[in-house]
C-alpha cells in the first residue's frame, strides 16, 4: 500500500474505479504519439449519438514542470501547468480556460506521511475557495472537503469522509451534499484474479437508496472482465484487452433488466500508444 493517507479524492476510489471506470455507451478513439523531443500529443474523438466531439492535448515535460494544452471542437483552449515537488511533498497547479475569463485557478497539494492537503482558489475578484484535508495513515484516515463562495458568503460544498484499508480490503463512508446524503462503499480482493465492490447511497431528503454491486476478474494477464448491477435494474458488463503495451480495446454494454424490450446500449473505446 502507498505511504500516507492520500488526498480526499482517494477516499472510496477503489470501489468507484471497479464500479464505474471504463464503462461507457459512446464510441471513443484515442491516439497518443511522441515526438523526438519528448512531447506527447494525444488526439481523441467521441461519438455520442449523432454528436461527435474531439480534442487534441499536447503535453510537454521539462524537469519537474509539466504543461498540458488541450483544444476541443468548440475552440476552447485548456492550459494546465503543474510544478511537481518544488519542495518535498508539494505540488502546485495553475490552470485556465480561454475564452472564459473567470476560469483561472491556482491549486496547491501537499502530501505527508500522516496528512494530505489540497487547496485551490479562483483567480477572480470574488473567487471560489476550495479546501480538502485528510489526516491519518494508509490504514485509517479522516477527511473533509469544503468549497466557499466569497461572493455570496456561502459554503457551496461541505463533505466529510472516513476510510479504512488493509492489504485486500478498502471500506469508506462519506457524508455529502451538506449532510443530505450518506455514501458507503466497499472493495475487496477475493484472490489475485478477482475483486468485488459495492456502494450504497442514501438520500435523507428523498429517503431513497441507490445500491450498486460489481466485480472484476482477470481472464488472463491482458484481459479483464467487469460487471455491475444496481437496484434500478440497470446491468452493465465490460471486457478490456491490452492488445499491446499501454494500448487498450474496451467494449461495454448496458441493459435495463426491467425493460428488456428496450435496445441495449453498447460502447466501444480504443486507446493506442505506440
Amino acid at each position: 500500500m502507498v505511504k500516507g493517507p492520500g488526498l480526499y479524492t482517494e477516499i472510496g476510489k477503489k470501489a468507484r474505479d471497479l464500479l464505474y471506470k471504463d464503462y461507457q455507451t459512446d464510441h471513443k478513439f484515442t491516439l497518443t504519439t511522441y515526438s523526438a523531443t519528448g512531447v506527447a500529443i494525444t488526439s481523441s474523438g467521441t461519438k455520442k449519438g449523432d454528436l461527435f466531439v474531439a480534442d487534441i492535448n499536447t503535453q510537454l515535460k521539462n524537469k519537474n514542470i509539466t504543461t498540458d494544452i488541450k483544444v476541443d471542437t468548440s475552440s476552447n483552449l485548456f492550459t494546465t501547468i503543474t510544478v511537481d515537488e518544488p519542495a518535498p511533498g508539494l505540488k502546485a497547479i495553475f490552470s485556465f480556460k480561454i475564452p472564459e475569463q473567470r476560469s483561472g485557478k491556482v491549486e496547491v497539494q501537499y502530501l505527508h506521511d500522516y496528512a494530505a492537503v489540497n487547496s485551490s482558489i479562483g483567480l477572480t475578484v470574488n473567487p471560489s475557495v476550495n479546501f480538502s484535508g485528510v489526516i491519518g495513515t494508509n490504514v485509517a484516515s479522516l477527511g473533509t472537503d469544503l468549497s466557499f463562495d466569497t461572493k455570496t458568503g456561502d459554503f457551496t460544498k461541505c463533505n466529510a469522509g472516513v476510510s479504512f484499508s488493509t492489504v485486500d480490503l478498502v471500506a469508506a463512508l462519506t457524508l455529502n451534499n451538506k449532510g443530505d446524503s450518506l455514501h458507503a462503499s466497499y472493495y475487496h480482493i477475493v484472490n489475485p484474479l478477482t475483486a468485488v465492490g459495492a456502494e450504497v447511497n442514501h438520500s435523507f431528503s428523498s429517503n431513497e437508496n441507490t445500491i450498486t454491486v460489481g466485480a472484476q476478474h482477470a481472464l488472463d494477464p491482458l484481459t479483464t472482465l467487469k460487471a455491475r448491477v444496481n437496484n434500478a435494474g440497470k446491468a452493465s458488463t465490460l471486457v478490456q484487452h491490452e492488445w499491446r503495451p499501454k494500448s487498450f480495446f474496451t467494449i461495454s454494454g448496458e441493459v435495463d433488466t426491467k425493460a428488456i424490450e428496450k435496445s441495449a446500449k453498447v460502447g466501444l473505446a480504443l486507446a493506442f500508444k505506440p
